[in-house]
């Protein structure tokens, strides 16, 4: 094995290989740039980030596309979600996961010029599971020795985490609370980036222009308009810029970006909307990108929706809810074929998704049953009001919303509505807040490639409560222990085995109802090289060249 990787991440590793290649990891160029020897700048579109650009604060992909490019982590993923040592020069494991050595590279600086320590990612990742800095990726750090303590009303926001110990300037240790033969592959999640002492003097100035030290940085945030940032020369990792900086244009409309593509204004947008998807196939004045992905789109039913509380008639209803929406439809007619019908609460492109699960039957399409369900759970509390759907519309899915809303219509014969905000920003807001109490829209990209990381990030108890994106505040320790079971077995196969059991628990409870996998898709101009994505969905920004 690799002198550089311990055998915990090589044993990670092979457990989590892709089941589809694409190509390696990416960057973009901009408007008025013509071919060049730098590779010029690419356009890229996006939307207003839902928070200021902090590690610890970010897991929406409007700000995740930026900070991706600007920060490296111990830990680094090629095209295909294959780990290789980044910031880290080697990761060393005890024989049963409970801790691990990590030395990092000498060499690596911050684009302020000061250097990568041991201690820029001690003390970055104890501020960031600190419940006193409130951050949203708290519980990215739920496996560490102390994280419980720094959950504790009133502690000091710059307590450290106990089961982070500094040896050197280039070395530290990891003690994790019981063993977790995954952790290596968590640490490539931008959660897990170094922070320079800058930082702590000002972190909401930090957010609106932060210093990373990644293959490019940042140079403008002009907000709702665009993000720009440039090549950085002095970046040492494994996968440099191959273009001269990417601008990242700002829209509320996919259909704008759309637009802008079509007349040569924008080069490249990693959406495609719904109203325009089935003219893609005879397109000719652009490139088109359409291939199994690794996201899932979603509604999370709260934990507090009336009716629909933990118990016999919320969980009757949340079955019903699922069977009376009609999947196959919404991907063949709506969606033209660029997404897949759930069967699983992960996706295609990762190791471990199923189609076979028990109580997979409650994603299909089946009215009667629906039907059979919800006269059920009015025998226990009589039904009353309007089931509602809150999405935003600057991700193009209001054809899909209103199919969904619907379907339930149709097969259930009660109101159903959406309530609509205008950004994803604005519904990031409330739901993270917890101020919107109801269903709503949810869409998730694995931030390191394990069905692990679908589950833990938005259903475990560790990520509710504000400390990640289980924001239906689901709580079930029966699936909690799987996960903890899962994290502590030795082989992969054996680790998949304890996540699908917990993915079967998600399939009775649906704390949220899976509707449909999205493809990795695109659309490009003509004149921009190596447009492919990875296996995060994600445009590859760094390779493109125009």
């Amino acid at each position: 094995m690799h002198s550089n990787l311990s055998k915990v991440l090589a044993a990670a590793a092979a457990a989590i290989a892709m089941t589809f290649s694409m190509a390696a990891c990416g960057s973009q160029t901009t408007k008025n740039d013509s071919a060049s020897a730098d590779g010029g700048v690419i356009t890229a579109m996006n939307s207003e980030p839902a928070t200021a650009l902090l590690p610890g604060n970010t897991n929406a992909t409007t700000g995740g596309k930026v900070l991706d490019l600007i920060f490296s982590q111990l830990v680094a993923f090629d095209a295909n979600g294959k780990p290789v040592n980044e910031v880290a020069k080697e990761i060393k494991s005890n024989d049963d996961a409970t801790q691990f050595t990590i030395t990092i590279k000498d060499g690596w600086k911050f684009t302020d010029g000061t250097p990568v320590t041991a201690e820029s990612f001690t003390k970055a990742w104890s501020y960031a599971a600190n419940a006193t800095n409130a951050q949203i990726n708290a519980n990215f750090f739920s496996d560490i020795k102390g994280y419980d303590k720094l959950q504790e009303k009133g502690v000091a926001s710059d307590a450290q985490l106990e089961g982070l110990k500094v040896v050197d300037e280039h070395t530290f240790t990891v003690d994790l609370n019981a063993p977790n033969s995954n952790f290596p592959i968590k640490l490539g999640y931008i959660a897990f980036a170094p922070l320079p002492e800058s930082f702590y003097k000002d972190p909401k100035a930090f957010g609106e222009k932060p210093v990373g030290n990644g293959a490019y940085k940042l140079t403008k945030w002009e907000h709702n308009k665009e993000i720009d940032v440039v090549k950085n020369p002095d970046y040492q990792g494994n996968f440099p810029a191959k273009n001269a900086g990417v601008n990242f244009m700002l829209y509320t409309s996919p259909q704008s970006a759309y637009a802008d593509v079509l007349s040569g204004n924008l080069d490249v947008m990693d959406a495609v909307p719904a109203t325009v998807a089935g003219s893609l196939k005879t397109a000719k004045n652009v490139q088109v990108y359409n291939k199994a992905g690794s996201s899932i789109t979603m509604f999370v039913i709260t934990q507090d929706y009336k009716h629909f509380e933990p118990g016999k008639e919320g969980q009757l209803r949340r079955q019903a809810i699922s069977m009376a929406i009609n999947r196959e439809q919404i991907c063949e007619k709506i969606m033209s074929g660029l997404c897949t019908p759930a069967t699983d609460f992960a996706a295609p492109a990762i190791n471990g998704h199923s189609d076979s699960l028990k109580g997979v039957e409650n994603l299909a399409y089946n009215p009667d049953k629906a039907k059979e369900l919800w006269a059920e759970a009015n025998k226990i509390s009589p039904w009353s009001g309007t089931f509602e759907i809150a999405y935003n519309s600057d991700g193009g899915m209001k054809s899909v919303y209103d199919a969904v809303i619907n379907s339930i219509k149709n097969t259930l014969g009660i109101d159903a509505a959406t309530q609509v905000f205008a950004t994803s920003a604005e519904l990031s807001e409330v739901t993270d807040g917890r101020t919107l109490h109801k269903p709503h829209r949810m869409g998730w990209s694995p931030d390191y490639p394990s069905i692990e990381n679908y589950l833990t990030s938005l259903y475990a108890t560790s990520a509710a409560d504000g400390n990640g994106a289980n924001t239906g505040d689901y709580k079930n320790p029966e699936f909690d222990q799987l996960l903890a079971k899962g994290n502590a077995e030795s082989s992969t196969d054996a680790a998949i085995k304890d996540y699908q059991a917990a993915e079967e628990i998600l399939l009775n409870d649906l704390p949220s109802v899976p509707l449909y996998y999205t493809n990795a898709n695109g659309v490009a101009s003509k004149d921009l090289k190596n447009f492919e994505f990875n296996w995060q969905n994600s445009p590859i920004y760094r390779d493109m060249t125009k």
